[in-house]
């Protein structure tokens, strides 16, 4: 181990001379073991660059399954060295998916953790470019970025043996960005291994001095209005309202008697009305056609509805079927919702996690950290094991621009990031 560190010492003193710089930390009231990990990931961080750059450069688009079983690949080969037993979970070929890559680190002591990454991105786009202290490409921040920085404070437990007899399970889903269906398939491999977990912490990019204990879950819903059409002449008479006055007085009435709690939003993002239309629900792409004389029989919404527990989707859901049920003559409407991603709750023991992190950022002169309001994070893989266990996100990578072109990671603060991850682990596994 001191000749990995004195190997690691030279390292970093030749990359000192960029930006990307390694701060040794000399926190007080750390343990002479904490010390010693402090300085084993400060070391271990002048590795972050180049693993980020390779990763980053594997196109692995959520259904450029190649690409993201490559990136698979390139993490298992650093999780093996770490002498984590690994797999590779397979999806069924229906399903159109990659795979998960799997590891797990035995052991008897302390709690069970679960580490959560992914390895597909939103986009293919341009390859890594660095910027001065900042590096733009696909996946910098969201979240290739946060899986380097897992795999970094691995490391420097293992560089000091502090991962000896203790239970860590990796997982980093294929197909995050765009989850395979069934749900219970694609996350079947994440939710057996909460069952065996304590607590779990994903690697979402971080947000400024935050960590998250509650993300909203995502519901899509469908909204169908028919009506018996015929001549404009008829309109709000013998022929009715028409779809397209129906489906406006639903929408409307969604956004004044629904979208009022806290926490709780809900988007109409795809409209279709007219005399004849075509809808494909797996593309969301269609056509209508209408004449202005024409008064519209058919009339297709898409959207979704986001919250924070299942007691506040059931209340919204409730009061959506009952305004769409007030329909306006001659128009009728069929409407239906599909559950999506749950909701990761806030719970206490959610906050006890942040509590620890904060007290370990501050403890290590980085600072204090609050939770993160809800509505400021989407839907995550971490929501569908928060029953399970209690859980923690926003522990990646800093960055902006998620899922655009222009996507970029800071590298400035990866070796804090990797520091605080490394101890972090090491307490919570105590």
């Amino acid at each position: 181990m001191r000749l990995n560190l004195v190997l690691l010492s030279l390292m970093a003193a030749e990359f000192l001379g960029g930006t990307f710089s390694s701060r040794t930390v000399t926190a007080e009231g750390l343990s002479p073991d904490e010390k010693q990990l402090v300085a084993a990931a400060d070391l271990r961080a002048t590795e972050a660059l180049p693993l980020l750059e390779k990763s980053v450069n594997i196109k692995s688009a959520t259904l450029n399954l190649a690409g993201v079983r490559e990136v698979g690949k390139l993490f298992r080969v650093e999780l093996d060295q770490l002498d984590f037993q690994t797999h590779w979970a397979e999806m069924p070929d229906e399903m159109h998916r990659a795979g998960h890559l799997i590891a797990e680190h035995a052991g008897t002591k302390g709690k069970r953790l679960l580490l959560i990454g992914h390895l597909d991105t939103v986009l293919e786009g341009k390859p890594f470019v660095r910027n001065g202290s900042r590096a733009e490409g696909p996946g910098t921040v969201d979240m290739k970025g946060g899986d380097v920085i897992m795999i970094l404070a691995l490391r420097a437990l293992q560089d000091c043996g502090l991962l000896a007899d203790r239970q860590v399970i990796v997982v980093m889903t294929g197909d995050e960005e765009q989850a395979g269906l069934p749900i219970e398939r694609s996350r079947s491999d994440l939710r057996d291994a909460a069952k065996r977990s304590d607590i779990a912490l994903a690697f979402e990019a971080a947000v400024d001095d935050t960590a998250t204990v509650a993300r909203r879950g995502v519901a899509s819903w469908k909204l169908v209005v028919s009506g018996p059409g015929g001549h404009s002449s008829g309109i709000f008479k013998k022929s009715g309202a028409g779809t397209i006055f129906e489906a406006a007085r639903i929408l409307d009435a969604f956004r004044r008697d629904v979208a009022t709690e806290k926490d709780l939003s809900l988007n109409a993002s795809l409209i279709l009305g007219g005399t004849d239309l075509t809808h494909d629900d797996e593309s969301n792409h269609g056509t209508a056609e209408g004449k202005t004389n024409v008064i519209p029989r058919s009339t297709v919404v898409e959207g979704d509805l986001r919250f924070l527990s299942d007691e506040q989707k059931n209340r919204a859901v409730a009061r959506m079927k009952a305004i769409v049920a007030q329909n306006l003559p001659r128009s009728s409407a069929e409407f239906t919702v599909a559950d999506e991603y749950p909701a990761m709750a806030p719970k206490p023991s959610n906050y006890d996690l942040l509590t620890t992190l904060d007290r370990t950022s501050q403890d290590l002169g980085f600072g204090p950290l609050k939770a993160l309001e809800p509505s400021e994070r989407g839907a995550g893989d971490i929501s569908f094991v928060a029953s399970l266990v209690s859980c923690l996100d926003g522990l990646g990578a800093e960055g902006a621009h998620s899922h655009r072109a222009d996507e970029y990671v800071e590298l400035d603060p990866l070796p804090r990031q990797i520091k605080r991850t490394a101890l972090l682990i090491y307490r919570l596994s105590r």
